[in-house]
């Protein structure tokens, strides 16, 4: 797999930064190498040129950190980043197209997604409606991002191909390209079948598409479609906490520890980077793995 590298032509405008920063601002090399390491990582990711970047690939960035469960004083301080480098290139007359107003403020106050109790989890869940072809499709996927831990892009991305209906297990496809494969607990994987059987193939009409939750059109769900999907159906629920798709997330290994399921076998669940850093993660039995999550999982 090829590593990401920044361009030569984003790389000189980073470095001519660096240079401001440390010249002109008189900056600490501590403050000037952190400005710097949250640039790099911000323009790996979006792989665009400075001065194509939109708004929209700010809030992207945003909403990916979040995902994975950087605090939001950590996101408040790469934003003061972005918005200082964009203005250097302003005030140099260096082309760009993002509007400084419009980037988003971070508070700092604001939590991190709530876990939800199993209560509250179930409320949710059996409050969705599944007459409609979006709302089978609502439930099949929440039910998922539950019953197995999946970070939003983990979700969406879902292919057919990546679902193992007889052993009732999926193949994740996670940070850094890393594959993992995860169980489904039994119920969730009834309400998928009932999604792919009837609802999916409405949704896909006429084109061809692997992904395994769509659209309307027909297209893969969006990161802001799904976090629009949670955030209505948290209201409906009555459910008071601010919910996320990394609420899902972080319920189900709260719930699963909680219950005493095997640390290391919910960090392996996660697709946790950590794990592949400790040679004794890497040797625990996959069967263990699946019957630890039928044993200990609420929705098991």
């Amino acid at each position: 797999m090829k590593i990401k590298e920044i361009s030569p032509h984003n790389l000189a405008l980073l470095n001519g930064f660096q240079y401001h920063l440390k010249v002109e601002k008189g900056l600490s090399p501590n403050s000037v190498e952190s400005y710097y390491r949250d640039l790099r990582d911000f323009l790996l990711f979006v792989q665009k040129k400075t001065e194509t970047i939109q708004t929209g690939d700010v809030i992207n960035y945003f909403v990916n950190l979040q995902g994975i469960g950087i605090s939001n004083s950590s996101i408040a301080r790469k934003r003061s980043s972005i918005k200082s480098f964009f203005k250097f290139l302003k005030e140099e007359e260096i082309e760009i197209s993002i509007n400084l107003d419009d980037i988003p403020k971070i508070k700092y106050s604001q939590k991190l997604p709530d876990v939800l109790s199993v209560k509250e989890m179930f409320r949710l869940l059996d409050n969705i409606p599944t007459e409609s072809m979006n709302g089978l499709r609502n439930k099949a996927m929440l039910e998922l991002m539950y019953a197995s831990g999946l970070r939003i892009s983990e979700a969406i991305n879902l292919s057919i191909h990546d679902i193992n209906w007889d052993e009732k297990v999926i193949r994740v496809m996670g940070k850094g390209g890393k594959q993992r494969v995860v169980p489904v607990a039994e119920k969730s994987m009834e309400f998928m079948e009932q999604y792919f059987n009837s609802a999916r193939s409405l949704l896909k009409k006429e084109k061809n598409t692997d992904y395994f939750f769509l659209n309307r059109s027909g297209n893969k769900l969006s990161r802001m479609g799904v976090w629009k999907i949670i955030y209505k159906l948290a209201l409906e629920a009555g459910i008071k906490k601010h919910v996320s798709p990394h609420t899902f997330r972080h319920s189900f290994a709260t719930h699963l520890l909680e219950a005493g399921a095997n640390l290391r076998v919910v960090q392996m669940l996660l697709g946790h980077a950590s794990i592949n850093t400790t040679q004794i993660y890497t040797n625990i039995d996959t069967n263990f793995i699946v019957k630890e999550h039928r044993l200990y999982h609420p929705r098991g």
